[in-house]
Order: C-alpha cells, then structure tokens, then sequence
C-alpha cells in the first residue's frame, strides 16, 4: 500500500546526515536517474546536475528561507545587496552569477556587491557552503565571519560563524584568514584538499586566536553540485573520501 508521502523517505534521507550525504553521491553521479528516488530528486533538487538556467537563481529550499526579509520561493531571484536567512531545520541552495551557495539552518548572510557580481559577504550567523569563480587578476573578495575577516579568489570554503568563534575550511584555493579582534593575527592558507581547518577564536585563553580544526559538517559530493550549477567541475585533486559528521 502507498505512503501518504510519497517523498517520505527522501525526506528522512535529507535529514539524516549520513543518509543526506549518499543521496547527494548518487544524484551527483546521476544513479537518480534510474532509482525509485528519481521523482524525488526531481521535485527537491530540480536539473541539480546541470548548470543552473541563467534565469533562474534558487535550485532548491526548504522550509523557512526569507530573501530580504521576504518568503523565498524557487521562482525568487537573488542578487548581490540581498540578505537572505533561513530559519530552523530550512536550507537553499542558489547562485549568484559564477558563484554558487548552500545555506544551512538557522542562517543569516548578507551578500555585498551588485547585479549578479559578489564582491564579498558577511556570514552573521549560522553555516555556508560555497563555491567561488576566480576573479580578475588581485581582485578578490572579503568574506566577514563573526570572529574573522577571510580574503579570498577562486575557492570553494565552508564556514560555521558564532557568537565566540568562526570555523572556516579553505576546501581548496587560497584563502587569507584574520581575526576580526585583531588583524595582525593571520594566516594565508593554501589548500587542495579541506587541507588546513581552522577556528578562529574571539577570546583565546593563550596564543594565536587561529587554532588547527577538524574537518566537520560538508562533503565534496555537495562542492560538486555547488559547481555543477554554475558550469564548472571540481578542481583537480579534490578528493572523494567523505566528511562527516
């Protein structure tokens, strides 16, 4: 007999992490396609392995997502100047011009720039991920975290930002990170790989407020499908083991 949802175990999928992650694997790998979920992934992830239309900005979203402080649909187009924010258990997944971003729950990001070109953001709140296109040569984009002030190119980078401390993984490319309370404490990262996760605390008890991190909370299956909207594929030497919790 048929489930009332008929979407209830790709749902459950989405909110179990580990499940979350697979889903993501066979969509990016296309096995969709050809399994039970194909309606499915359809209906949640749209042609989430192909370039994201130029007339459309969200691929995805669920529950509570406001753009500039208006509901969000997948019709809404989003440009650089907006805010947007998601509330409990709600996440999008959008692009703006060459760059590509999944904000998870009970986020709020402001993006700085205008028309479809970012040219940086301010992560107030909650988790990102995000793809960037490489700009023009000793152009580059300043992303505010709520502890730390990140200068960055072409790269893609997972950011965590609360009250008293930021985590910022460089998942490749280069990134320049420094404390917000104190600039003079920084560090260039050059990474091909989640190679140098950091925190960058707001009150150290000692020492550099930028300490070695765990690699935590995003996978490259959802860095390919970042890029994968805006028409690009992974950088060579990103690699396939999974991450995690």
């Amino acid at each position: 007999m048929p489930t009332e949802d008929p979407f209830a175990d790709f749902r459950a999928g989405l909110e179990d992490p580990a499940r979350r992650r697979r889903l993501l694997h066979l969509l990016t790998g296309g096995a969709l396609a050809l399994a039970p979920y194909r309606d499915a992934a359809a209906f949640f992830w749209s042609s989430s392995s192909q370039k994201l239309a130029d007339d459309r900005s969200v691929l995805t979203l669920k529950g509570e997502v406001t753009v500039n402080d208006r509901p969000a649909d997948q019709t809404t187009r989003i440009h650089a100047g907006d805010r947007v924010r998601t509330g409990p258990r709600s996440e999008i997944i959008f692009a703006v011009g060459s760059d590509a971003f999944l904000l998870r729950d009970n986020s709020h990001m402001d993006l700085d720039g205008s028309g479809f070109l970012v040219r940086g953001l301010r992560m107030l709140s909650g988790k990102l991920l995000s793809v960037f296109a490489a700009r023009d040569s000793g152009q580059s984009l300043k992303l505010q975290a709520s502890t730390a002030t990140i200068g960055i190119r072409g790269t893609g980078i997972y950011i965590e930002s609360a009250a008293d401390r930021a985590y910022v993984c460089t998942c490749y490319g280069r990134a320049e990170l420094a404390s917000s309370v104190d600039p003079g404490d920084n560090e260039l990262i050059t990474s091909r790989n989640h190679d140098q996760p950091r925190y960058i605390l707001r009150d150290p008890s000692g020492g550099s407020r930028i300490r070695e991190a765990p690699v935590i909370n995003h996978s490259n299956d959802e860095l390919k499908l970042l890029e994968a909207i805006v028409g690009r594929q992974l950088p060579a030497g990103v690699g396939k083991r999974p991450y995690n919790k």
